[in-house]
C-alpha cells in the first residue's frame, strides 16, 4: 500500500464512524458548558493561574518581573525578589495557550475532552472489543465529573489526555513491536510526569510493574526478549527524558533542580503524611484521616460522579465481577458470556491492523507484517485478558496513591458534608484517571448485562431480537441522560449563582478598552490578583494596555504610581459582602482617578442628610492621630464639609463646627491615608456614617493626592468596611444618601 494510500485508510477505514461521533459530541457538549455556564471562569480559582502562565508562554516568558512584584502577585504564584512564577508547571498552560493564540481558548477544552473519549473508546476496544469501546466513550461522557473538571482551564483532563496517550501507544508497542508506538507512549508519560508528576506515576505504575513482570518471564527467550525490550527500553527512555526535562525547569525556574515551583510556594503542601499547609490553612494529615476522607472522596466518585451515577458503577461492578472470574479460569474453559463469548469478524484494532477473534478462546492477532509461527504477530504479550488486569491496577493505583495526598481532604471542606468545597462544584477531580477504567469496565459491565437479555431474547418467539436491541438502546439513552442530568442539578445551579455573582461585578468592564490605564483592584482574599477576580489578568508580562495592581493602601498605592507612570488611573470597586459561597448581593463600579500634585489641596464633601436625623459629627483621622468635631447647626439636605490638606497636615475647616479636642491638624507624615468620617445621628439613636479615605504622598514641599477618596457608607457603626462602599446610581441607601465632592488645588 502506497504512503498516501495507507494515509488516506488511517483516515477513512480505521476510525469507527460511531465513536468519532460520540468524540465530537462530547467536546462540543464540554465547549457549550465552558461557554455558556463558565463564561467568567470558575469558583476554582486556579483557572486563572493556569490562564496567566499561558499567556505568559506566549510571549516567551517562564516567569513575570515587575518593580513592584507584590502589588501585581497573582494567585499562587511564588515571589523571588523581582519575579512571579507560577506554582505549576507549563504544560496544561501550554495546551491552554493554543487556544489563546487563535483567540478562542475554549476551544481546547472541547478538543481534549473529545480526545479523551476517543481515546478512552480505544483503550476499551483494545481491552474488550469495538462494542466495549464504543459504550466506554459514552459512558464517559454521561460522567459529571467528566462534563464539569473538563470545561475549566485545570490540569486534570490535559493529564488524563496524556496518560491515555500513553496507554494506548504502551498497548500498541507491546502487541506489535512499533518503534513509533513507542515514542508515542514515552513521549507522552514523559509530558505527564512534567505536568503532574504524582498523577502521572500513579496512572503509569500498573504499566510499568507489568513491564518488568514481562521483562522477567521472557528472560530465556532471547528473541521476544529482544523485541519487547526494544519498545520498553524507548517508553523508558523517553519517559525519563520528561524527567530530565522536569529538572531542568525546576533548575532554571527555582535554582535548583529538586525544588519544584509547588513546593517553594508551599514547602508542606505535597504527599505525605504529617503536618501539612499552604499559606493560612494548615492540618495534620494523619492516615486515619486520610483513609476517612479517601473513603468519603471514592464514594462520591462513585455514586454521584462516575457515568450515569450511580448506575455506571453498578455496570463496572458486572464488568470487574466477570473479569474476575475470567482469571480465576484462565487456564481453561470459555471465556465469560459477553465479555469473550460474543465471536466477532476481523475488525481494525488500536494498532491498526486487521484483528481476528476466536470467539471461544477470546485470542486476537494483529497482521501487522511481523509474523510469528503462525504467520501472525505474537499476541500473547499483554493479551487482552492481562490488560484488563492492569487497567484494574490503575484504578487501584490511583485510589490507594491518593490517600497520600491531603488535597483529597481540602476538596471536601467539611468531611462531612458532600455538598461542600470544590467536591460539590466539580467532583473529586484528583480522581479523574479513575474515570477512565469506570467507563471500560462499565461498558463491559453493560455489553454483559445486554448480552444476557438479548440471549434470553433469543429463546422466545416474540419480541424479535432486533425489537429488543432497540428498545435497549433507547432506554439506555434516555434513561442514561436522564440520571447524568439529574446529577448535575445541583452543581449546575451552585456553579450558576458563581456565574451570576461575577456577571455583576465584571458589569464596569464590559464594553470598555483600556489604553496604557492602571486599574487598582481590591483585595478580598487578600493580596492576590485573580483571587477572586481571574478575569482581571496582567496576562503575559506586566506592562501591557492595562496593567492591574492590588490596592493595598498608600505606601504601596504611591511605589505603584511610581513605577507605572503617565497611565490613566482607574480604582476597581466592589460593594456588598464578598464571601466564599456567592450568597448576598454584590455590585461593582469603575471610577476615573487624577493624581493631583499642588502646594495645597482644598476638598468639598457634600453630604445628603437622611431622613430623619437629629445631629451629626465630623472627624478627621491620619497616622494614628483624630480631631472630632460636633455640628452645631444640621441642615436639611446638604452637610458640606471642607478639609484642608497641606504639608504640615491636614484639618477641617472649622466654620459651624464645635472641635472636641484641642489639636486642630492631623499629621501627613510619608504615604498616608487621610479618613474624613461624617456620623448622622437619627431618632432613636440609628446613626448612618460617610467615611472618605484620600491617598496623600508627600513630594518635597507638595503633597499629591488620589482624587476623587474612596467613599463609603455603614450604618450603626462607625467603621465602614468594603461592603459599605459607595456606588452612585445605586438605590438601595437611607432616603436622603447623596454625596458630591468637589477638590481646588493650589
Amino acid at each position: 500500500m502506497s504512503r498516501r494510500r495507507n494515509w488516506w485508510h488511517r483516515l477513512t477505514v480505521r476510525p469507527d464512524p460511531a465513536r468519532l461521533l460520540i468524540s465530537v459530541l462530547a467536546g462540543v457538549a464540554v465547549f457549550v458548558i465552558a461557554v455558556e455556564l463558565f463564561p467568567h471562569h470558575s469558583a476554582n480559582h486556579d483557572e486563572g493561574v493556569y490562564l496567566q502562565q499561558a499567556a505568559m508562554l506566549l510571549r516567551g516568558n517562564l516567569w513575570l518581573e515587575s518593580p513592584v512584584p507584590e502589588a501585581v502577585r497573582p494567585w499562587f504564584f511564588v515571589l523571588d525578589g523581582s519575579r512571579l512564577y507560577p506554582k505549576y508547571a507549563p504544560v496544561p498552560a501550554a495546551m491552554f495557550a493554543t487556544g489563546l493564540a487563535v483567540g478562542v481558548p475554549r476551544l481546547v477544552l472541547g478538543a481534549v475532552a473529545a480526545a479523551n473519549a476517543w481515546l478512552v473508546g480505544a483503550l476499551g476496544t483494545a481491552a474488550f472489543d469495538r462494542r466495549t469501546g464504543l459504550l466506554a466513550a459514552v459512558l464517559l461522557a454521561l460522567s459529571p465529573m467528566f462534563l464539569l473538571a473538563s470545561a475549566v482551564f485545570l490540569p486534570y483532563a490535559p493529564t488524563t489526555f496524556l496518560n491515555l496517550l500513553f496507554a494506548l501507544g504502551y498497548v500498541r508497542a507491546v502487541r506489535g513491536g512499533r518503534l513509533r508506538d513507542a515514542v508515542l507512549a514515552g513521549t507522552a508519560v514523559g509530558i505527564a510526569v512534567f505536568a503532574r508528576p504524582y498523577t502521572a506515576v500513579l496512572f503509569a505504575l500498573p504499566f510499568v510493574l507489568y513491564s518488568v513482570a514481562l521483562l522477567a518471564w521472557n528472560r530465556d527467550d532471547r528473541d521476544r526478549l529482544l523485541a519487547v525490550g526494544r519498545s520498553l527500553g524507548v517508553i523508558a527512555i523517553l519517559g525519563l527524558a520528561g524527567v530530565a526535562v522536569t529538572l531542568a525547569y525546576n533548575r532554571v525556574v527555582t535554582g535548583d533542580p529538586l525544588l519544584f515551583p509547588y513546593a517553594a510556594f508551599a514547602p508542606l503542601d505535597g504527599i505525605g503524611f504529617g503536618y501539612r499547609r499552604i499559606l493560612g490553612h494548615d492540618r495534620l494529615y494523619t492516615p486515619e484521616l486520610a483513609v476517612r476522607a479517601n473513603v468519603r472522596v471514592l464514594w462520591q466518585l462513585l455514586t454521584r460522579w462516575g457515568p450515569i451515577p450511580p448506575l455506571g458503577t453498578v455496570l463496572a461492578g458486572i464488568g470487574v465481577t466477570r473479569v474476575l472470574r475470567e482469571q480465576s479460569g484462565r487456564d481453561g474453559g470459555d471465556a465469560a458470556p459477553g465479555l469473550e463469548g460474543q465471536g466477532r469478524s476481523a475488525e481494525p484494532d488500536v494498532a491498526g491492523g486487521r484483528r481476528g477473534r476466536d470467539a471461544r478462546a477470546g485470542t486476537d492477532a494483529t497482521h501487522d507484517g511481523r509474523p510469528g509461527q503462525d504467520g501472525r504477530a505474537d499476541r500473547s504479550v499483554l493479551d487482552d485478558r492481562t490488560l484488563r488486569v492492569v487497567l484494574l491496577g490503575v484504578l487501584a493505583s490511583v485510589a490507594v496513591g491518593n490517600v497520600a495526598f491531603w488535597g483529597n481532604l481540602n476538596v471536601l471542606a467539611e468531611l462531612s458534608d458532600p455538598d461542600d468545597g470544590l467536591i460539590a462544584l466539580f467532583g473529586p477531580f484528583y480522581h479523574f484517571d479513575a474515570l477512565v477504567v469506570l467507563a471500560v469496565f462499565g461498558a463491559a459491565g453493560a455489553t454483559a448485562a445486554g448480552s444476557r437479555i438479548l440471549a434470553l431474547a433469543d429463546r422466545v418467539d416474540r419480541p424479535s431480537r432486533r425489537e429488543v436491541l432497540a428498545v435497549l438502546v433507547v432506554a439506555a439513552s434516555l434513561g442514561g441522560t436522564g440520571l447524568t442530568a439529574a446529577a448535575l442539578d445541583g452543581p449546575v445551579e451552585r456553579h450558576g449563582a458563581y456565574t451570576d455573582r461575577y456577571e455583576q461585578v465584571y458589569e464596569p468592564f464590559e464594553k470598555r478598552e483600556f489604553d496604557r490605564a492602571l486599574v487598582f483592584v481590591p483585595t478580598p482574599y487578600g493580596d492576590w490578583l485573580i483571587h477572586p477576580f481571574q478575569s482581571l489578568r496582567n496576562g503575559g508580562r506586566v506592562g501591557g494596555p492595562v496593567v492591574y495592581a492590588l490596592d493595598r493602601g498608600p505606601a504601596a498605592d504611591a511605589a505603584v504610581l511610581d513605577a507605572y507612570p503617565n497611565r490613566t488611573l482607574y480604582r476597581y470597586q466592589v460593594r456588598g459582602e464578598w464571601t466564599v459561597e456567592p450568597s448576598g448581593e454584590v455590585s461593582a463600579g469603575i471610577e476615573r482617578l487624577s493624581a493631583r500634585t499642588a502646594r495645597r489641596h482644598r476638598a468639598t464633601s457634600n453630604l445628603g442628610v437622611v431622613a430623619g436625623a437629629e445631629t451629626a459629627t465630623v472627624r478627621i483621622a491620619a497616622g494614628g492621630r483624630a480631631v472630632q468635631y460636633g455640628v452645631e447647626h444640621l441642615p436639611d439636605r446638604t452637610l458640606s464639609v471642607e478639609w484642608l490638606l497641606t504639608p504640615a497636615g491636614a484639618r477641617v475647616d472649622a466654620d459651624g463646627l464645635r472641635r472636641y479636642s484641642d489639636n486642630r491638624t492631623v499629621p501627613v507624615d510619608g504615604p498616608t491615608e487621610v479618613a474624613l468620617s461624617v456620623t448622622l445621628t437619627q431618632h432613636g439613636g440609628s446613626t448612618v456614617t460617610y467615611r472618605q479615605e484620600l491617598t496623600v504622598i508627600p513630594d518635597g514641599g507638595r503633597l499629591r493626592v488620589l482624587w476623587p477618596p474612596r467613599t463609603r457608607i455603614c450604618r450603626l457603626t462607625p467603621r465602614c468596611g468594603p461592603a459599605g462602599t459607595y456606588l452612585p446610581g445605586a438605590n438601595d441607601y437611607v432616603a436622603g444618601v447623596d454625596v458630591t465632592t468637589e477638590l481646588a488645588s493650589e
